[in-house]
């Protein structure tokens, strides 16, 4: 990675944001607050009359939902960043061309685009916590002791998500991504109730998807609860896969910008 080539990126990615940071304040922050306020204590009042998620009878609904809710937000912000914003560079106002072409070259470029999305999530991350903490879902060093774990996995899903992008030519095959995959997996990684509570061959498929990984990191920190795997297997995981994402953006960025 060229370090200076890739903080002329990240400089260029917060001047921009900083003319459209109203724009996605409502998708970044409020709804995800809104969301954990409305399953928190809405349904939560419900599910809190029962004896509460397998393995955590002792917790609120609205503590169980918080840890899991942060990190598929996080998710979500990476996605975000691998898909539209690339295809936009890539594609439609031809800007990474431009970027490539100058003296930060591909390095520059997608180590920027990866510290940017690293930057973003965080603020996503450490926003989320606070209104969590505010709500009394988690304690405030529990909300900062997250935020890493946030990063995590939402570094996790922008590095493939931008490889998959990089070699798209329209929206279509975009749309069918969070269609069918990001959305299915934030509805079934034990973001919402423990993962045991599936079918088996569903549950099999959800604790191979890096979200599940990420959600049993924030909850053994968060609730200091149990998983079924230590937590070094769970971030070596979410660093493998983007590791691999990141070998793979680059080589189709350099495919592709470099001709």
């Amino acid at each position: 990675m060229q370090v200076p080539g890739a903080l002329r990126v990240v400089e260029a990615n917060a001047i921009a944001y900083r003319r459209v940071w109203k724009g996605s304040a409502f998708s970044s922050f409020v709804t995800p607050a809104l969301f954990l306020v409305a399953m928190g204590l809405g349904l939560g009042s419900l599910v809190d009359r029962g004896t509460g998620p397998p393995g955590f009878e002792d917790f609120s609904y609205l503590a169980f939902l918080a840890p899991g809710l942060l990190v598929a937000s996080a998710m979500q912000s990476g996605a975000a960043e691998g898909s539209f914003p690339v295809i936009t560079g890539m594609k439609w106002i031809r800007s990474y061309h431009g970027v490539v072409a100058s003296p930060v070259g591909t390095r520059g470029l997608v180590g920027g685009h990866f510290i940017w999305t690293g930057i973003r999530v965080l603020m996503v991350s450490v926003i989320f916590g606070g209104v969590a903490a505010a709500l009394g879902a988690i304690s405030p060093m529990s909300a900062l002791a997250l935020a890493p774990i946030g990063i995590l996995i939402g570094m996790a899903t922008v590095a493939p998500m931008t490889a998959f992008t990089a070699n798209r030519e329209n929206t279509e095959a975009l749309t069918a991504v969070f269609r069918f995959g990001i959305t299915p997996m934030y509805l079934f990684s034990g973001t919402f109730f423990p993962v045991t509570q599936l079918p088996d061959w569903l549950r099999s498929v959800a604790t191979v998807t890096p979200l599940w990984h990420a959600v049993e990191l924030a909850r053994r920190v968060a609730l200091g609860s149990g998983s079924a795997l230590p937590a070094w297997q769970h971030v070596g995981y979410l660093v493998l896969v983007f590791v691999v994402g990141v070998a793979l953006t680059y080589r189709f960025f350099t495919r592709r910008l470099n001709v």
